[in-house]
């Protein structure tokens, strides 16, 4: 079997078995033989525990001036960085700004559909029932994530837009592949990466206080899906061979300049540029204009930036190596990211809610910190 074809386990907590082979599921010594590296991040789900459809948590009535209020702050905006911003007069870029976030929140509820499949899926074919029991929890916050982003986008602009090609394909991929190796680090490193960049970019920048609250309350239990992909890490690549880490180091740089380049390219929003009378082939070359490496490389510095949340994931899981690094020294300070440890973007966000959803059910018992409760054994 060709490297590329097969699974890469080199820790039996990982092993899995092809999805239509229940039988395995049933062997009477696979129930006893369970991996405790995931009990803390399972037992801590009832510590971050919250229901969209309950107004307890969060009202999905809140309203918002979509006309003539920006929803985030809009330097956060790439257009406006371009001379797309000379075209417009204010209202056209607050409809442009909001439309952005519109196309940005419906590719978030995307991925949190394929993370919801992609999740299901892991209940299939993993064998260690410990594994099995997180991927299932995870699936079940995956689906609330689903129900809370379509209950916001449904309150501010009815329904969401379709998914982009460069994304669509991605998630499609993953959900797809019998590998244990290409769902953990496509979906819970390179896309829970993006998405918990994106979140804090959000919550950080957000002028509507119910995307703020929608953004912390799914940052709470995105800590730990991310955090489910470290535990795989530390436990796996370590123990690679070099063909098999150099299969996976150069699969994630592929995916990486994918979604660098592609993620919100302008040929992928027609649709919001004809409504604010602009041509998108024009606002492309505006983009490309505007966007150098040196631009995006500034970008980067930002703590909140997706990709350079991204790389960091990468980089802390052990993805990046020297043999890899000059790639992505391109647009960042390697040296810097790496001095910066292994706590990531959002997690201080997701403590904090954690701790409002402890009081909020009234958990009163002793509070674990966010790493002590998804440290591997």
């Amino acid at each position: 079997m060709a490297l590329q074809d097969g699974n890469i386990t080199v820790d039996q907590a990982y092993e899995a078995v092809d999805p239509k082979d229940f039988p395995a599921m049933m062997d009477v010594d696979r129930y006893g033989n369970r991996s405790t590296a995931f009990d803390k991040i399972i037992s801590a789900t009832h510590d971050h525990f919250w229901d969209p459809l309950d107004k307890k948590y969060i009202d999905f009535d809140q309203p918002f001036d979509m006309e003539n209020e920006y929803l985030i702050d809009p330097a956060q905006n790439m257009e406006l960085k371009t001379a797309v911003a000379d075209k417009l007069d204010e209202k056209q870029k607050i409809q442009l700004v909001n439309m952005n976030v519109h196309w940005s929140l419906s590719s978030i509820l995307h991925g949190e559909q394929g993370a919801l499949a992609l999740s299901a899926s892991l209940c299939h074919i993993l064998k260690d029932p410990g594994a099995q029991e997180y991927a299932a929890n995870q699936t079940r916050e995956e689906a609330r994530h689903v129900t809370g982003f379509t209950n916001y986008i449904k309150a501010r602009w009815g329904k969401p837009v379709q998914v982009g090609p460069a994304l669509g394909d991605l998630l499609t991929e993953l959900v797809l592949s019998p590998l244990v190796w290409k769902k953990l680090v496509g979906m819970q490193m390179l896309v829970e990466g993006l998405a918990m960049g994106a979140f804090a970019t959000f919550y950080k920048f957000s002028r509507d206080p119910l995307m703020v609250k929608v953004m912390q309350l799914t940052m709470t239990d995105e800590a730990f899906h991310h955090k489910f992909g470290k535990i795989w890490a530390d436990r796996t690549i370590p123990k690679l061979s070099a063909d098999e880490r150099n299969q996976i180091e150069d699969w994630a740089w592929e995916v990486f300049q994918v979604l660098l380049y592609n993620l919100g390219s302008p040929e992928q929003k027609k649709w919001m540029y004809a409504r604010v009378g602009l041509d998108w082939e024009w606002v492309q070359s505006a983009f490309m204009e505007a966007m150098t490496d040196s631009k995006i490389r500034e970008d980067m510095q930002e703590s909140t930036n997706i990709f350079r949340v991204l790389i960091k994931t990468l980089l802390n899981a052990g993805i990046i190596t020297e043999r890899t690094s000059g790639n992505y020294a391109a647009f960042i300070d390697m040296k810097e990211l790496y001095g910066e440890g292994d706590r990531m973007v959002g997690d201080d966000i997701a403590e904090e809610g954690i701790k409002f959803l402890r009081k909020l059910n009234g958990n009163n018992g002793t509070y674990m910190s966010l790493d002590s409760m998804t440290a591997a054994e």
